[in-house]
């Protein structure tokens, strides 16, 4: 039952109910999906210019330095024919055998050094339309694989000049297959590639980086990349960032009532709602919401739950929306064995965007 309060509870200086992600069962085209794969909103100003590297990492500075140089090489004619295609890539020249030598930059290193920041700073600076150019994680490429088929991805993807990649995931073999196979594809076409690490399970918290692991999963192509190492302190040596003390449920409705585009929900129901919704459609079922108000914030029973809640916290912190709670804090979402798992790093990676939003969100509740 949802824990949604009724018309009585509202806040008189409201003029309607907030909304509810559990009401949304939103519809995606295909040609949306390939549209929205550029630098997300937290992303969009980002440049070269911007990352401010630690004079004490040379190896920051150096990663400026060559993707710079990587973006200016990729001016000019598309590397097997030119010209732009249509969605789908129909009607292109036939492709001509792409040029020999790296076609790729791999930047490894842990959180928190600005990997994401520089990979998106290198799609701003490729001097491609936006059209020729395609921004996204590996498990928005994995979605998009699954929205279109395989073969359809490549025809609509072996247009574009440069894919960048972000956190490409060494956790899941199967869809790193997948994306290998696919990213080979995309090679011989032409197109360059940009990644970013996602350490394996096995390895986090040793102070080591991924570039090994990822050059022997994407086999063939690993002479295609030129790794990037990019030193830099490691949260994860930090520790989990303390999240805000969570909000009265009280406090939490009347926030939502009170803000104008602030969706409403129970967290469970939220949860159970999300298994319905597929992780694709994540990012339009906050369309056109200002913040996220939940109640009754609990452990999150199961690992598929978890890993649904990762998703839906990326495409939140993607958008910048606040997120206002009420009953556990988010640092206390996910049990010991799932900290301890193999997809750990996802779930710390949750836990910081949330907390970070978290603290977006105080301001909400400043006026109820």
């Amino acid at each position: 039952m949802s824990s949604s309060p009724s018309a009585t509870d509202r806040s008189p200086a409201a003029d309607a109910a907030p909304l509810s992600l559990c009401a949304r069962m939103p519809h995606v085209p295909a040609d949306r999906l390939v549209a929205e794969m550029v630098p997300p909103p937290r992303f969009d100003s980002v440049r070269f210019g911007t990352y401010i590297p630690d004079p004490g990492r040379p190896s920051q500075t150096e990663a400026v330095q060559v993707l710079e140089t990587f973006a200016a090489g990729l001016g000019g004619a598309h590397a097997v024919g030119g010209g732009r295609r249509g969605l789908f890539g129909f009607g292109r020249a036939k492709a001509a055998k792409a040029p020999a030598g790296p076609r790729g930059v791999y930047l490894d290193g842990g959180y928190g050094v600005g990997k994401t920041h520089l990979l998106a700073s290198l799609w701003h600076a490729t001097p491609a339309e936006p059209a020729l150019k395609a921004f996204g994680t590996f498990v928005e490429l994995t979605n998009l694989v699954g929205a279109l088929g395989f073969q359809q991805t490549v025809q609509t993807l072996s247009g574009h000049r440069l894919l960048c990649i972000d956190e490409f995931e060494l956790d899941d073999p199967g869809d790193t297959v997948l994306v290998s196979t696919l990213l080979g594809k995309l090679v011989d076409a032409g197109v360059a590639l940009a990644a970013t690490s996602n350490t394996l399970p096995g390895k986090l918290g040793e102070g080591r980086f991924a570039a090994a692991d990822f050059l022997r999963e994407i086999q063939g192509l690993s002479a295609r990349f030129r790794p990037l190492r990019i030193d830099g302190e490691d949260y994860r040596h930090r520790g989990l960032p303390e999240a805000p003390a969570p909000f009265p449920e009280e406090r939490v409705t009347r926030a939502a009532y009170a803000t104008a585009g602030a969706s409403l929900d129970g967290f469970p129901q939220l949860l159970d709602h999300l298994a319905k919704v597929h992780p694709s459609r994540y990012g339009a079922l906050t369309d056109g919401v200002a913040a996220v108000c939940l109640t009754d914030v609990r452990p999150v029973p199961d690992q598929s739950t978890a890993l649904r809640l990762v998703v839906l916290a990326d495409r939140l912190y993607d958008r910048e929306v606040p997120v206002l709670a009420s009953g556990l804090p988010f640092d206390r979402l996910f049990g010991e064995e799932m900290l301890n798992g193999g997809y750990r790093k996802k779930y710390f990676r949750a836990i910081s965007r949330l907390t970070a939003l978290a603290r977006d969100a105080k301001g909400l509740t400043e006026s109820d």
